[in-house]
């Protein structure tokens, strides 16, 4: 019979880079995003708290603060996932036109690959990527897959009813993985003692209608939007699905999502400034308290409206968690205005 853990963290791409650099999301999007109005680039016209958070040495102070929570968070998440000696890591994550592009995007994916190689600092200019451990562009990280529980996943899953789509190699990204899943695996490795366990990535469609018409990102490309990505409740039927086929199998499983919740570069009522906060704080409430029903009946809708596409990930672990019959124990969550996302580390032991 099997075990399973969860976990749920962020995979930020601005803790890669160093604090000192100023590049936040707040400071990026008032660079080089021209939707904004100009009353908005002011900042008497943003939040009181964005103002004070902004500061004046935008949000350097801030940075440095969410970081050292955040890499406290991802050490206990380390401690607990080497306690539970998995036999593998099962990671919820996005794709942002990173692998799945115009010539086809699953709602899930399984990706059954036999070993990834990747190369984190390098940009795809052949540049070299500043980052927080000084390592060379060069650096490569080796990570296995676990080919086995993967084929046996997605055949279980398709009994249930899950018509799951699965790879055995890498479409678009070469390197094997989008950065929802390798900033998880170096975020885990915080103090790089090593990752040795094998890694199943399972991609979600949290983008959905901007996947494609922003590229995975803030700026528009087309002037029409994509379908959506699978609802919340869907999501959730399928954490709960994937926790059923697990439980039949020899195998000790940790369970992760990984993503940060409301986005500012989506949450367009925001004028991609800052994220929706509110809808954050309601979220976490309902996951603090395991009322995983309040998500089960989120609209698509809703989670647009509030950047928080990205979630989809953690709604996989939450119907995890509640087939499990399991409530959170939160490590830590943090709001911010200027850092783009709101972020909650949690776990869910047995």
């Amino acid at each position: 019979m099997g075990e399973i853990l969860g976990v749920g963290l962020t995979h930020s791409p601005s803790l890669i880079t160093p604090d000192e650099d100023g590049n936040t999301s707040l400071a990026r999007t008032l660079r080089n995003n021209d939707s904004i109005p100009a009353e908005f680039k002011d900042p008497k016209s943003w939040p009181e708290a964005m103002r004070l958070e902004w500061s004046d040495d935008q949000g350097l102070a801030s940075a440095k603060a969410q970081r050292e929570r955040l890499v406290n968070g991802f050490r206990r998440l380390r401690e607990e996932i080497d306690a539970f000696k998995p036999d593998f890591l099962l990671i919820w994550g996005d794709d942002q036109y990173e692998n799945f592009k115009e010539d086809i995007i699953p709602p899930f994916c399984v990706m059954a690959y036999e070993e990834m190689e990747c190369r984190p600092f390098t940009n795809k200019d052949g540049s070299a990527r500043r980052n927080i451990w000084n390592e060379p562009a060069d650096k490569v990280f080796n990570y296995r897959g676990h080919q086995q529980a993967a084929r046996q996943l997605v055949a279980d899953m398709i009994d249930q009813g899950f018509d799951l789509s699965y790879a055995y190699k890498p479409l678009h990204e070469q390197g094997g993985l989008g950065h929802a899943f390798l900033n998880t695996l170096l975020y885990l490795d915080y103090d790089r003692t090593g990752m040795d366990y094998p890694v199943v990535p399972f991609a979600v469609n949290c983008y959905g209608s901007k996947v494609i018409q922003n590229r995975g990102g803030s700026t528009t490309y087309e002037n029409f939007p994509d379908p959506p990505g699978p609802t919340p409740k869907r999501c959730m039927e399928l954490g709960a699905a994937v926790v059923r086929a697990l439980m039949k199998s020899p195998w000790r499983v940790a369970l992760i999502a990984s993503s940060s919740w409301s986005h500012a570069f989506l949450t367009e009522k925001h004028h991609w400034l800052w994220p929706d906060i509110a809808s954050d704080r309601a979220r976490f409430e309902e996951l603090k308290a395991g009322n995983y029903a309040a998500w089960r009946n989120i609209s698509t809708a809703q989670i647009e409206d509030a950047g928080q596409q990205e979630m989809l990930n953690w709604m996989c672990l939450a119907g995890a968690m509640e087939e499990l019959n399991r409530k959170p124990e939160i490590i830590d969550y943090i709001e911010t205005y200027v850092s783009n996302s709101s972020k909650c580390i949690a776990v869910l032991k047995p």
